[in-house]
């Protein structure tokens, strides 16, 4: 058992999906997979193994922001010697041609978190990218699917509500959307020589105004898990 995941290493598989939200992950376990295992419940942050089209396969919760996602990530790459992990969760456009349910693949994570400048002591702007592997494959299976799909660059935030933040410079710099965990989990994966990747469902747009409700987020965005088991099985 690690500080906060109560399973023994054998109770994890090698590739995880990372939801922020507990809930979805119990949603994905119901609803993707067999011969279910809970093996945590730690802080309610609940995490299942299960099988999908025959791969084992885990679901853990990791809360919301890049210090709650670096934890549930780091104890499953260094302790329970996980290889793979794809974040799955909702992120805010910022694009006008970014639109509510289109799925954004985050092939790098721009920041504005201080813990990138601890880890490298101010000495670089480190940019961390997603594994090209695990890239390459969403991306050919959400074409082959016609999903609506967006690769590029995501800004990994500290702050939900923020409004100094520049958004429509980032939308002009590249920036496709929001979310809150994909710079960190891509810059341990690169401390460990492991794999990561973001797949995120756009909930809402931070220009337009439009969004989904709540439970729709835990509960309707179904193509962007399909597409991480998909790209684990």
């Amino acid at each position: 058992m690690s500080v906060h995941i109560g399973a023994e290493k054998k109770q994890i598989a090698k590739k995880v999906l990372l939801p922020g939200d507990p809930l979805r992950a119990k949603f994905i376990a119901e609803n993707f997979m067999t011969d279910v295992e809970q093996y945590n419940t730690v802080r309610n942050m609940f995490g299942f193994t299960g099988l999908y089209k025959g791969e084992r396969i885990s679901a853990q919760g990791s809360g919301m922001g890049i210090p709650s996602a670096m934890i549930y990530a780091h104890e499953l790459y260094t302790e329970y010697d996980v290889n793979q992990i794809i974040r799955v969760g909702s992120a805010g456009a910022m694009k006008l041609d970014v639109h509510v349910r289109d799925l954004v693949i985050a092939q790098g994570a721009t920041t504005d978190s201080n813990i990138l400048n601890q880890i490298f002591n101010h000495q670089v702007s480190y940019s961390p990218i997603a594994s090209f592997n695990l890239l390459d494959k969403a991306y050919h299976i959400a074409n082959e699917r016609g999903f609506k799909t967006h690769v590029g660059n995501v800004l990994s935030a500290d702050r939900f509500y923020n409004q100094e933040l520049d958004k429509e410079k980032l939308a002009n710099y590249g920036i496709l959307a929001v979310e809150m965990e994909a710079a960190g989990l891509y810059t341990l994966a690169a401390q460990h020589n492991k794999e990561a990747l973001a797949i995120m469902t756009i909930s809402d747009h931070l220009l337009t105004g439009e969004e989904t409700t709540a439970e729709e987020r835990q509960n309707t965005f179904n193509e962007m898990i399909e597409l991480a088991l998909d790209v684990f099985a």
